[in-house]
């Protein structure tokens, strides 16, 4: 069996119409045997099922999707998991186990009705979810790398760990799958050699946009009158692909929501030792 989970820096991307990457794992007898990263060859959820159908994909794992993509995944004889978010590995791991529960099409409750795509909240090249690749040289570049990594913030808390999780992260150099900084920082390393980075925003998610956040009427969203301030939902844009908006605030007739990338503004640091280059 192949299981297909959509892919950004490790774990679970949240837009399957605008993922530009899968993890795909070979399963027997209920244990991963082996894993790959491919590629996607095009964006919306037509062009995503039909890779997957191609690849042999028996169960796709994600977290956003829309209607309209679970359609075109059943059409295709492929079983959806969706709602799903954290390392991609760990996720398996639950599905496997029987843990893992899916919410089926999970963005159509939320649509907004204006049509907002993720260009227009600004996400542009701060957001993992748009899909932006930074040109870099290197000899690593468009090789598959294998990196431990720790991230920090300039307090010294930590926000992320490959160490933590006992598993490399494994991605192709260059191809847009990580932050410019960490990518532009790998492509020309060592095997076996270890760096401290620290990046500004600008070299990671970008600065906050303020055309990211907007009020909306309540009325017009429906299903909004049940979520809280700092709750995180799926909005479905113009062409019915989800994405992550925070709610921020919210009175009787109103509520604002921002679409910015929660590390948006945020200075990062970086430990990196690069494990492996194929």
């Amino acid at each position: 069996m192949k299981i297909a989970v959509t892919y950004d820096n490790g774990n679970v991307f949240q837009h399957f119409g605008r993922t530009e990457n899968f993890k795909v794992y070979e399963v027997e007898d209920n244990k991963v045997i082996s894993s790959e990263i491919i590629g996607s060859n095009g964006i919306g959820h037509g062009a995503l099922a039909g890779l997957l159908a191609n690849e042999e994909i028996e169960v796709l794992i994600c977290g956003g999707i829309g209607a309209g993509a679970q359609n075109a995944l059943e059409e295709a004889g492929i079983t959806l998991v969706a709602g799903a978010e954290g390392n991609t590995d760990d996720v398996v791991a639950s599905y496997l186990a029987g843990e893992l529960i899916s919410t089926g099409a999970n963005c159509d409750h939320h649509d907004h009705e204006e049509g907002h795509s993720c260009g227009d909240h600004g996400c542009g090249d701060t957001c993992s979810g748009c899909g932006s690749q930074s040109t870099i040289e290197g000899k690593n570049v468009g090789k598959t790398c294998r990196v431990h990594y720790k991230g920090t913030f300039n307090d010294g808390s930590q926000f992320d760990s490959s160490y933590d999780r006992g598993e490399p992260l494994e991605f192709v150099c260059g191809a847009g799958m990580m932050i410019q900084g960490f990518d532009a920082a790998v492509a020309d390393m060592e095997v076996g050699q270890i760096i401290d980075i620290h990046l500004m925003p600008e070299e990671a998610y970008g600065m906050p946009n303020p055309d990211a956040i907007f009020t909306v009427e309540i009325a017009q969203l429906p299903g909004s009158e049940d979520l809280t301030v700092g709750q995180q939902v799926y909005l479905s844009n113009a062409m019915g692909q989800p994405f992550p908006v925070k709610v921020t605030a919210k009175d009787d007739t109103t509520i604002t929501l921002d679409a910015n990338h929660e590390m948006a503004g945020k200075e990062l640091n970086f430990k990196i030792e690069l494990v492996e280059v194929n």
